[in-house]
C-alpha cells in the first residue's frame, strides 16, 4: 500500500484511510531519547545521517504510510543570516523590528536553503526505496515570522501582532521574503525525492479572520502555488483555528488539516470530491492508554467517511504518549482493510 497516501490525497477510493502522526519522529521513541542523551537538537537537525536516523525510526518501529522529515521549523532561515538557538524553543538573539533588520537579510540561492534538509530526504528517500512516500515540511510565512519577530516562542506573540498594526508595511515585506524562502525550500524538498509536502501554519489562530485574509492568506497562496507547480501534493495545517477554516478551504492545496477543535465530519462533507482532509484525533487521548485510544478512533473512524481522510492527530505526538496507544490506533485504522 505504498501510494496509499497519495491516493488519499487526491481523493481517490483506498483500501483503508493511511494514517501518520505530526512528530512521530521525535520524543516519544525511546530510541530517539537515546540518541538525544548524546546529541543535542541542533547536533540532530544539522547533521543528515543523524537527521535520516530519526526520520527513520518510527516506521521501523511502527507500519506508518508516511515518514516526514525530521527537521525544524525554524531550518531555512539561517539561509537568510538569522541565527537561531533552541532553549529549548526557537530562540532568535536579534528580533527582526527594524526595516534595517529587513535590509540585512541575505537572499539565498535555493540550493543554499537548509541543504542539510535537503541531503537527509535524500538519504531517507535512497533507504526506503519507494516503499512508503516521504512528506517533506516547512513552517508557514506568518508561524516562521512569528518566532523571528518576538524572538522566541510566547503566548499569543505580542510583538508580532503590534508589529501587524504599527508597521504593517515591514510585515508585509517579511511575509513575503519567507513565502519565497520557504517556496524555495520545499521545491528542492520535493526534488530531493519528497512525495509530497505539509506547510505548518501553527500560528494563524492568533488572527481574526478579517486580518488572516488581508495580512497571511494572500503569501499563504503564493506559497501554495509556487510548490503546486511541481505537482507534489500539500497539506496546509491550521491549529486553534476554527474561525478560518472557510476560507482556508479557498487556497490551492490538496488537503486541509485542522486540531480537534474542527469536527472533521463537518469539513470532511463540505471540501470537494478531489480533496482531503486529514486529522484530527486529539493527541492528548493517547495519554490515556490503549484501550481509550482505540474507542477514540473507532469512534472518529465511523463519523468521517474514508475516501479523502488522513488520519493524524490534531496536532503532534505527545512525549509522554505509551507507545502501546499508538500500536492501538494504527490497528484499528488498518483494520478497515480487514472489514472492507
Amino acid at each position: 500500500m505504498r501510494d496509499l497516501l497519495l491516493m488519499a490525497l487526491q481523493g481517490r477510493p483506498t483500501p483503508r484511510r493511511p494514517v501518520w502522526l505530526m512528530r512521530q519522529a521525535g520524543r516519544m521513541l525511546p530510541e530517539y531519547r537515546d540518541l538525544r542523551a548524546r546529541y543535542s537538537f541542533e547536533e540532530l537537525t544539522r547533521d543528515p545521517e543523524l537527521a535520516a536516523e530519526v526520520t527513520l525510526m518510527p516506521v521501523r518501529r511502527f507500519p506508518f504510510d508516511a515518514a516526514i522529515v525530521f527537521a525544524d521549523l525554524m531550518s531555512p532561515v539561517a539561509a537568510l543570516g538569522i541565527e537561531v538557538e533552541f532553549a529549548p524553543g526557537p530562540v532568535v538573539s536579534r528580533p527582526l523590528r527594524q526595516a534595517a533588520d529587513l535590509r540585512a537579510l541575505r537572499d539565498p540561492a535555493p540550493e543554499q536553503i537548509a541543504p542539510e534538509v535537503i541531503e537527509t530526504l535524500r538519504l531517507v528517500t535512497r533507504e526506503l526505496d519507494g516503499r512508503i512516500p516521504v512528506l517533506g515540511f516547512a513552517g508557514g510565512p506568518w508561524s516562521i515570522a512569528a518566532y523571528l519577530v518576538q524572538g522566541e516562542g510566547k503566548r499569543d506573540f505580542p510583538a508580532l501582532r503590534a508589529l501587524a498594526v504599527s508597521a504593517p508595511e515591514l510585515l508585509e515585506m517579511l511575509l513575503a521574503k519567507l513565502a519565497s524562502l520557504c517556496a524555495d525550500y520545499l521545491v528542492e524538498q520535493v526534488r530531493a525525492g519528497a512525495s509530497a509536502v505539509q506547510i505548518f501554519e501553527t500560528w494563524s489562530g492568533l488572527l481574526s479572520r478579517r486580518d488572516w485574509d488581508r495580512i497571511v492568506k494572500p503569501h499563504l497562496r503564493t506559497l501554495l502555488e509556487r510548490v503546486g507547480a511541481t505537482g507534489a501534493p500539500r497539506i496546509l495545517f491550521l491549529k486553534d483555528a476554527p474561525h478560518l477554516v472557510e476560507s482556508a478551504l479557498e487556497l490551492p492545496a490538496e488537503a486541509l488539516s485542522v486540531d480537534w477543535r474542527v469536527d472533521l465530519a463537518e469539513l470532511h462533507a463540505r471540501v470537494s470530491p478531489d480533496r482531503a482532509v486529514q486529522g484530527n484525533l486529539d493527541p492528548a487521548i493517547l495519554l490515556g492508554g490503549p484501550e481509550i485510544t482505540r474507542q477514540a478512533t473507532r469512534r472518529l473512524l465511523r463519523r468521517v467517511p474514508s475516501r479523502g481522510h488522513v488520519f493524524n492527530l490534531g496536532h503532534g505526538v505527545l512525549p509522554d504518549t505509551p507507545l502501546a496507544s499508538v500500536e492501538a490506533l494504527i490497528k484499528v485504522v488498518h483494520e478497515e482493510a480487514d472489514n472492507a
